[in-house]
Order: structure tokens, then C-alpha cells, then sequence
């Protein structure tokens, strides 16, 4: 049934004469009331590259940039240009999706840069409803990653037409014709047409810059990856005579001239100085005039006078706009349909700090702040949700997984915001029949074949199902269907198991039935009973009771965390004692101190070894886990009392 609709779909669009108008990938009704003609714009290429976490997809946009006479020959570029952000540079990652073009015989290539996490999901679907076409990229050893089968999902749901790209062809445990089969696998399972299952194939080495026709090309340029672009990716089809309508897909920030709404022309001719209309979704309009319009040259914003249906612009005048809304002539009273996202699978709760510490180290500090700074995060992040609560100071805010909250939260962080925050936990759902649902994840894992046995066991805990198991040259591929709360936590764990040898990814799969109850962390925490500063004299008797956090010196309070239990259960130690002076000795004598390194962990280490009791205080300067309940006798009639219920 998919492969016929989306045949017909395409035999529609090539009619000469079209009675509907494809916006953004999607058929909306012509404003006119009657047919007109689609033009096809063939100097514009608009496409997205898409593909797993370190697949080298923004450095072969670095090459494709170079190659294209972007730059300068004498220009100092960074390595990664389109990673601007400071977290993306630090994680190798791209977070936010970023719009840059380039010019190959006389026509221009717009370009969308993608995340490869789906964690950032969001950013990729309202950002392929810009694009006619996407690259898919694909490692030429670990080959398609549930990522990319997400990602690619969206990609064929909107009829978009692929180039795939097996890229690091030159890796020694490289395999590509086997991948090139499991693309072709992946494409059948996911419904792609006859027209998208008729992929062109390129081979690359994207950190130098080769693109290959087959592997035999003596090819040392891009060449071939840009001549398949132009002539595999459809142009934009576009009525230049209707009225202007654009959708926007992205926001950007000038302290100049405020907030810049990016998006694709839909159709007809905008120019600057334009009385426009902006139509929210739920019918509601504003009128405004464009102050300024870009296009994107490079990796810059250039300013234009006017620019037609199929162009990706940039533009501001409206100062309350949001994503997904529309930008039309004031003839248009109705908005334009928009790519629907996904909802989130996780949530957590921010709140006002209220440890001993509070107010000391941060400089936003107050619900308002915290309220004000979550509720901007809306505004650019179309896959985040954010809900009040009973309490005026806790907030529960609601992603597509924890490395999306992670990334939140150390933004606020650098921001000058000082906050805490619970657990992560699942959102669940009811079904008609009123069954409780859950979501559950699809799990690759990539192991030694000595671990393979570890792996499972411990996925088999968390209500894990293998669904699939294929040895490789060096590892073992396993996949699982697990629930996603039964993933909290197990990084670390699993790290841990397969002695850093293993990877692990995963992305959302569907909704299911409630599972049942899964352990959470095997191992208590280490709690100090007592504020002050933490002494190696103390520190030394209690490392002997399990793993610590903390160093001589540093401040601790009561209720907080100091260190991992060895065994299961919370112990309660005294981190600050200090060796008192008597008339035998002097209080610093008396053998030498030996301390373990204490353990470092990041941020997402740190969300990963919460339990539901507990809370992770985070500011500017420290990060440290404590309880709920900070006063040790409180904490266990709190613990009897739920027991009794």
C-alpha cells in the first residue's frame, strides 16, 4: 500500500497541470481556488544530510564548503565550522540544525546539517520539510545505526528522494558492499518507493575531501558527490505567481535586529520593506512589515532585496514569532500545514535550589528566573514541553531522552542558573482499552564476543527482548527491544561490563504494554551526617566502604552525596571528622594518608546515578548529588512510612 501511494503520489506531481500546490513536502489547497501550473526552479538544490552520531557528516560539509570556493584560499577555517556551538565542539556532536549553501555550475545547493542523535529528533523534522531531497550518510564498517533508521523514517514519510553515502571507505575493517546490502535492507523495511528505492551510490573518505562513483573512481575531489546532486535531487516545483506563504522551521537571534525567522518559500515573491501578515495556528493574525531579509551564502547570512518560492530565508519583523507558524501575504487568512513532531518519551523535574548552598554560586537563583529561562527554551526547541506544577517553584520538563535534558541543563548551567533536578522518568500512556503503555527503545549493541553473554543478562533484567544477533569481524552485533526506563542508568553499567570495549545506541521504536517493575541501581550511596569541610583523615576510613565523589577540602553538607556504597542500601558516614589533638600526639601526625583518585563523572554520569530519592544540585561552578530529604532521621521515617503503604 505505501509503495503504490507513493507512486501515485510522484506520477501526480509530474502532471504538467497541478491542482494542489506541494508545500514543504506536503499537498495544501491553492489560495486561488483554481489550478495552476508548477514551475520547477532547476537553479536550486534544496537538500539535508542525515546520518548517525560520528559518521563524519559535518566534516564532509567542511569539505563540500572548501570545495565549493566558499572560503578563501588564505582563510582560517575550524575544523567542524557548522559545530558553532560551545557544547557541540566539546561533545563532537551536532545539537542544533544549521542552514549553509554552496554554488556548483551556476546552481545554488542549500544545505541543512542535521543532528545525528534522536535525542534532537525534533530538530530534524521540522528541518526536512525545507529540503526536496536528503544525503544519507553511513559508515562504511558499523553501517545504518538506529538513529539513522529514525531520522530515515521522516525522510521517506515526506517522499523525499535519497543519495547515500558510504563514507571512511578507507577504514581498515571496512565492508562496503555489505553495508550498501543492509541499506537497501533498511529501505525495503521502512516502506521507501520504487522511485527512492532507485538510490544513486557514492563512495567517500570525507576527511579528505573524496567522493567516488565506485570504488574504482581515481577520483580525488567532491566532483561526484556534487554532479549527483544535481542531477538525482529534484528541484524545488514552485508557483511564483501565488501569494507569499512560508512556513518557519527555525529561530535565530541578532542583538541588532532581534529575532530572525528562517524558513523555505513555499510560494510566491517576497521583498524587504513588505507589509506581511503572521498567522498563528490557531487562526489569529498580526500584520508586520519585513525589516530585514537574508539569504544564506556559505556559511553566512547575506541580505537581500527579494527572494521567490524554493528559497531558504532568513527574515525579521515580528518580534512574538515561534516555529511552525505561518508568514504570509495579508491576502492568506489561513496557515499552512507543519511537519507534526513527535512527542517526548522523558521527562524531569526542575526546581528552585534549596540545599545549604543555595544562592552562593549562581547567578539566576529564583522561580521566576527558572520559570522565565524554561519556558524561552520553547520558543527554538519544538520537541521540549514544559509544564507548572502543583508547587510554584518545580517544574517538569519533558524531551526526547536524557542527553536532550543533559544538553538543557548545562546550558542553563554556563548560563549563570542555579537549579536542581530529579530523576528522569519515562512518560506513559493509556491505549483505548485503558492499558498502560510505555516507550520502548530499539537497542544496537556492539560488543567483544566475550561480553555478548554479560550484555544480555543484564539487558534480560531491564525487561529486555534480543530480537537479532550478527557477528562481525571484531564484535558482536545485538539487537533489543528494551523499555526506555530500563535504559536510565545503564550506560554506565554497561561501560562498565564490557570494560569500555562496547557501544551501544538506541533510538524510540513504539509504544507498548507496561512491562513491569525494573531494578534500579544495585548499589546505595555513601550520605554524609554532618556539614563542614571534608578531611583525608575521614575520608580514608570511609573510601573503605566503597567508591568516593568527593576530595579533601571540599565543602560538603548533611544529606548530600559523598560516594558510592559497596554494597545495596544507603550507609550514613562522617566525612568531615577531623584527629583531634591529645597530650600524646599532635593532631597531624601519625602515619600518611593514602586516598583513592576520587571518581569524576559528567553530567549525564551524574542524571544516570540518581534514584527517585534523590536530587542533582547543579550550578555554575559544581555539580553534587544530595537527597530529598537532607536531616538522616527524617529521611527513615519517610522511608517506613512508604514501605507501610
Amino acid at each position: 500500500m505505501q509503495m503504490s501511494r507513493e507512486a501515485s503520489r510522484a506520477t501526480f506531481r509530474e502532471a504538467s497541470r497541478a491542482c494542489v500546490s506541494y508545500l514543504c513536502g506536503y499537498p495544501n489547497r491553492n489560495y486561488y481556488g483554481h489550478c495552476m501550473p508548477l514551475t520547477p526552479r532547476s537553479d536550486i538544490r534544496n537538500i539535508a544530510i542525515i546520518a548517525h552520531v560520528d559518521h563524519g557528516k559535518t566534516t564532509l560539509v567542511d569539505h563540500m564548503l572548501q570545495q565549493a570556493g566558499t572560503f578563501r584560499d588564505n582563510q582560517q577555517v575550524a575544523d567542524r565550522v557548522m559545530d558553532s556551538n560551545d557544547l557541540e565542539r566539546e561533545k563532537g556532536i551536532t545539537i542544533m540544525a544549521k542552514n549553509a549553501s554552496v554554488r556548483w555550475k551556476d546552481t545554488k545547493i542549500n544545505i541543512v546539517d542535521t543532528p545525528g542523535h534522536s535525542d534532537f529528533g525534533g530538530e530534524v523534522e521540522r528541518v526536512l520539510s525545507t529540503v526536496d531531497g536528503v544525503i544519507l550518510l553511513v559508515d562504511a564498517a558499523e553501517g545504518p545505526l538506529p538513529q539513522t533508521r529514525f531520522v530515515l523514517r521522516k525522510a521517506f514519510d515526506m517522499g523525499l528522494q535519497p543519495i547515500v553515502v558510504i563514507n571512511k571507505i578507507d577504514r581498515s575493517d571496512a565492508r562496503p558492499a555489505d553495508v550498501l546490502d543492509e541499506v537497501m535492507e533498511l529501505f525495503i523495511s521502512l516502506g521507501a518507493s520504487y522511485e527512492q528505492l532507485d538510490f544513486p551510490t557514492i563512495y567517500a573518505i570525507g576527511k579528505q575531501g573524496v567522493a567516488k562513483a565506485t570504488l574504482e573512481d581515481p577520483s580525488t575531489t567532491l566532483d561526484p558527490l556534487f554532479d549527483a546532486i544535481l542531477k538525482h535531487i529534484p528541484p524545488p516545483s514552485v508557483d511564483a505567481d501565488a501569494p507569499y506563504a512560508m512556513v518557519i522551521s527555525a529561530l535565530e537571534w541578532s542583538d541588532y535586529v532581534g529575532r530572525i525567522a528562517v524558513g523555505r518559500i513555499a510560494q510566491g515573491t517576497v521583498k524587504m520593506g513588505d507589509t506581511v501578515s503572521l498567522i498563528k495556528p490557531d487562526g489569529s493574525r498580526e500584520q508586520g512589515r519585513i525589516t530585514k531579509m537574508y539569504t544564506f551564502e556559505g556559511i553566512s547570512r547575506v541580505e537581500a532585496e527579494a527572494a521567490s518560492a524554493g528559497d531558504i530565508i532568513a527574515l525579521s519583523g515580528f518580534e512574538n514569532v515561534f516555529i511552525g507558524e505561518t508568514i504570509a501575504d495579508v491576502s492568506i487568512t489561513e496557515p499552512l500545514s507543519y511537519v507534526n513532531i513527535d512527542e517526548p518519551t522523558i521527562s524531569m523535574f526542575f526546581m528552585v535550589n534549596t540545599s545549604p548552598f543555595a544562592g552562593k554560586e549562581g547567578k539566576f537563583v529564583t522561580t521566576p528566573k527558572l520559570r522565565e529561562r524554561l519556558y524561552r527554551e520553547l520558543r527554538t526547541n519544538v520537541s521540549m514541553r514544559v509544564h507548572d506544577t502543583e508547587s510554584p517553584d518545580v517544574f517538569k520538563v519533558s524531551a526526547r531522552g536524557e542527553l536532550q535534558l543533559a544538553i538543557l541543563i548545562e546550558t542553563m548551567r554556563r548560563e549563570g542558573f542555579e537549579f536542581a533536578v530529579s530523576r528522569p522518568e519515562v512518560i506513559v500512556r493509556r491505549d483505548e482499552n485503558d492499558r498502560l503503555l510505555e516507550p520502548i527503545e530499539h537497542v544496537t549493541v556492539d560488543v567483544p564476543e566475550a561480553h555478548v553473554g554479560t550484555v544480555i543478562e543484564n539487558l534480560g533484567k531491564r525487561k529486555g527482548e534480543m530480537t537479532a544477533m550478527a557477528p562481525g569481524l571484531d564484535t558482536v552485533r545485538t539487537e533489543f527491544l528494551v523499555p526506555a526506563r530500563g535504559l536510565i542508568g545503564f550506560r554506565t553499567e554497561f561501560l562498565t561490563a564490557t570494560r569500555g570495549e562496547g557501544v551501544l545506541n538506541h533510538t524510540f521504536d513504539s509504544w507498548q504494554p507496561y512491562k513491569g517493575a525494573i531494578p534500579g541501581r544495585q548499589r546505595g550511596a555513601l550520605v554524609s551526617m554532618e556539614s563542614g569541610n571534608a578531611t583525608a583523615y575521614a575520608l580514608e576510613m570511609v573510601q573503605e566502604r566503597g567508591v568516593l565523589f568527593v576530595s579533601p577540602g571540599i565543602p560538603i553538607y548533611e544529606g548530600m552525596i559523598v560516594g558510592e556504597n559497596a554494597r545495596e542500601g544507603d550507609l550514613v558516614v562522617n566525612a568531615c571528622r577531623t584527629k583531634h589533638l591529645t597530650n600524646m600526639r599532635a593532631s597531624g601526625s601519625d602515619g600518611l594518608v593514602r586516598l583513592e583518585t576520587p571518581r569524576q563523572m559528567s553530567l549525564e554520569q551524574y542524571i544516570e546515578f540518581l534514584e527517585d530519592d534523590e536530587l542533582l544540585e547543579v550550578t555554575p561552578q559544581n555539580i553534587r548529588l544530595r537527597k530529598k530529604i537532607l536531616d538522616a532521621t527524617t529521611r527513615q521515617r519517610a522511608k517506613k512510612r512508604e514501605a507501610a503503604l
